[in-house]
């Protein structure tokens, strides 16, 4: 049965990944009309796995936290690291800097999880057109008034929003439109991966932690554990790196050379093609304007040492919904909401991306890094450096609900707003 598209909605969201879905979400969920058009037809294959505990708080809010917590997703504690000019294994647990509660996040199959995302969305009231290509986004003058659709049938047509969210990941298509997009130096990366079955894992508490391995000629390697059996194995590297190698000889090469990932993948088996994706760190010039936001991808990219992708994007999204919940509420505010949302999300992007430039030095001890987090996100040393690395990395310090709060206030109000949740969502346990 065809889905019945209206003329006009309050707001149109260009694309049903994580950061899509969760703006659509929230916006249904204030009682917005919300159209959202994705181009694929989901399930649909992604690459972005591994999560961190910064999506945690956005999971509740988007009432979908209970159903993530039994879905049989890997549960991650924390990440495992071969890295630094000490060659030797160290881990840091996410329950360092947030507690028990703030303590783990998901390794997903990107499909699966993409999809719980857009089911919720629909089930929210938000009207989902899959298989559905954006042809254009309408200006009128210098506001974003609409876009243009093909539908399934071959026919285009126009409707309009008093907002649009571009949610359209590496696309960027307001960015492309209306803004220049600018690389960032020193990170104009590749990613070559594929998937491989019977590959083994640490014990105990760090067996479902990333691992992430340098020690080799040519970039960083990754292994992330999955729910189905398999492993997510990868290699980024610098682009002219892959030159003269043909696709997925460079990622054996590394693996070859590693001394921590090659031994769990000892009686492993490829059970994928190769996959590869260009990894360039960038940023548009302008994150929004009259009658537009963009989130995630769309705004900018981060390289994914950290696994911080996903977050950025939910993230943004749930800030993107409250600026635009505010602005129809008090449209005479609508520059200066615009212009906050911006400031928030380009503030924390900027962190990861100087965080992560450092981190490619890797003649440095681990010290040397947690002493620079502590630079970025606790100057006023609130909590020891180590802390602030965890903190960090778990995208805790960039949620925009405890923007402008001290660690250790933005971890206490956390915890508090997921006991909450938690309770209200087991109505039977809190009665006993």
């Amino acid at each position: 049965m065809a889905v019945q598209i209206k003329s006009s909605y309050d707001v149109i969201v260009i694309g049903g990944g994580p950061g899509g879905a969760t703006t659509a979400t929230l916006l249904a969920k204030a009682g917005k009309s919300v159209l959202l058009v994705e181009k694929c037809k989901f399930p649909r294959y992604h690459i972005g796995e591994s999560l961190v505990p910064g999506v945690v708080p956005i999971l509740a809010e988007l009432d979908v936290l209970s159903e993530m917590e039994q879905y049989g997703f890997t549960d991650k504690f924390g990440i495992t690291l071969i890295w630094g000019n000490q060659n030797e294994r160290w881990s840091v647990g996410f329950d360092e800097a947030g507690g028990e509660s703030l303590g783990k996040a998901f390794q997903v199959v990107r499909s699966e999880f993409d999809y719980l995302l857009l089911q919720n969305a629909r089930r929210k009231g938000v009207t989902v057109l899959e298989e559905t290509a954006v042809r254009d986004v309408i200006f009128d003058g210098d506001r974003c008034t609409g876009i243009t659709l093909r539908d399934m049938d071959g026919e285009d047509l126009t409707v309009s929003a008093r907002y649009v969210v571009d949610a359209s990941g590496q696309a960027n298509l307001i960015g492309r439109k209306q803004h220049n997009i600018e690389v960032v130096d020193g990170l104009k990366n590749k990613a070559v991966w594929a998937y491989y079955q019977n590959a083994t894992v640490p014990e105990g508490r760090d067996a479902g932690n990333i691992i992430v391995e340098n020690n080799i000629s040519e970039g960083w390697l990754w292994m992330i554990p999955l729910h189905d059996g398999t492993h997510s194995i990868g290699l980024v590297a610098p682009q002219e790196s892959f030159k003269g190698y043909e696709r997925g000889a460079l990622l054996n090469k590394m693996l070859a050379e590693s001394e921590h990932i090659k031994g769990y993948l000892k009686d492993a088996t490829r059970v994928s093609d190769y996959h590869s994706h260009k990894d360039w760190s960038y940023s548009c010039s302008q994150f929004q304007g009259p009658g537009y936001l963009m989130v995630g991808d769309a705004a900018g990219f981060v390289d994914p040492l950290f696994s911080t992708g996903v977050f950025l994007a939910m993230n943004s999204g749930s800030l993107a919904a409250k600026t635009i919940i505010a602005a129809m509420e008090n449209p005479s505010e609508e520059r200066a909401l615009g212009v906050a949302y911006e400031t928030s999300y380009r503030s924390f992007l900027d962190v990861v991306t100087s965080f992560v430039l450092f981190f490619y030095d890797a003649s440095k001890n681990k010290e040397k890094y947690f002493d620079r987090a502590r630079d970025l996100v606790d100057p006023m040393d609130i909590m020891t450096a180590r802390q602030d690395f965890v903190y960090l990395i778990t995208g805790l310090g960039g949620l925009h609900s405890v923007m402008g709060m001290s660690p250790s206030q933005a971890i206490e109000k956390l915890n508090n707003d997921l006991a909450e949740t938690r309770e209200s969502s087991m109505p039977e346990l809190a009665e006993a």
